[in-house]
């Protein structure tokens, strides 16, 4: 039963589209959570924050 679990892991693994520059290889669905993730820190940096600006 072991073997056919990591051969089913395997295959799960091996399925998808991978993205790879020098020894950096990462899956294209995580690299585009990481891309929205960092535009919207970026946003957040530069979007004014509501109702901050009548405040004295």
């Amino acid at each position: 039963m072991y073997p056919s679990a990591v051969r089913a892991a395997a295959s799960i693994a091996a399925q998808g589209i991978f993205l790879g520059w020098g020894p950096f290889t990462v899956q294209l669905g995580n690299f585009l959570v990481i891309v929205a993730m960092v535009v919207l820190f970026v946003a957040a940096l530069f979007l004014p924050f509501p109702g901050g600006r009548g405040r004295k």
